[in-house]
């Protein structure tokens, strides 16, 4: 498999794994594909990066993070998918390994991950936890009532360099 940035001939590719998932709502898709569209149109100009992890010409997953504005080596990772096809290969964990690497290269030291805390984000919220990253807030009914925000935070200045 091979990592690289995602093309806007990419796009549909990603919807098909955020509709297949059948974890991500009728309101987070769009503004999955809103933010991927910001990036084709911008680049890095756009405040997000998106890569794929592809299998020959398939896209197994994929992944888009950007620096904080105003902060000092902060990052946000918004979204990350795995085809549902090629999960618990290890699609997920090498695409959190590359941005993890990314970000330290760049002199970044700590990665905020936003989730949900219904039970559908339950192995998102338990993938985070294995990839060592801590809760580091709960904003209790955030998106809506019983819908709380968990804030996951991992330092990666001292973590392992991301092999290809």
């Amino acid at each position: 498999m091979i990592i690289r940035p995602l093309a806007p001939g990419d796009r549909e590719a990603v919807r098909r794994i955020l509709v297949r998932r059948r974890v991500f709502n009728e309101k987070e898709i769009p503004v999955a594909l809103e933010v991927l569209d910001a990036f084709f149109e911008k680049g890095e100009e756009s405040g997000y990066e998106a890569y794929g992890c592809f299998a020959g010409t398939d896209l197994a997953g994929y992944v888009c993070f950007g620096a904080i504005p105003m902060t000092d080596g902060r990052y946000d990772l918004y979204w990350i998918a795995v085809d549902e096809k090629r999960g618990g290969q290890g699609v997920g964990s090498s695409l959190l390994r590359f941005v993890e690497a990314a970000i330290r290269e760049r002199g970044g030291g700590k990665i905020y991950v936003e989730t949900s805390s219904t039970d559908p984000y339950g192995p998102a919220r338990a993938f985070y936890g294995r990839h060592g990253y801590a809760v580091a807030a709960v904003l209790g009914d955030f998106y809506r009532t019983g819908d709380d925000k968990v804030v996951f935070l991992k330092d990666v200045t001292a973590s392992e360099p991301f092999h290809r």
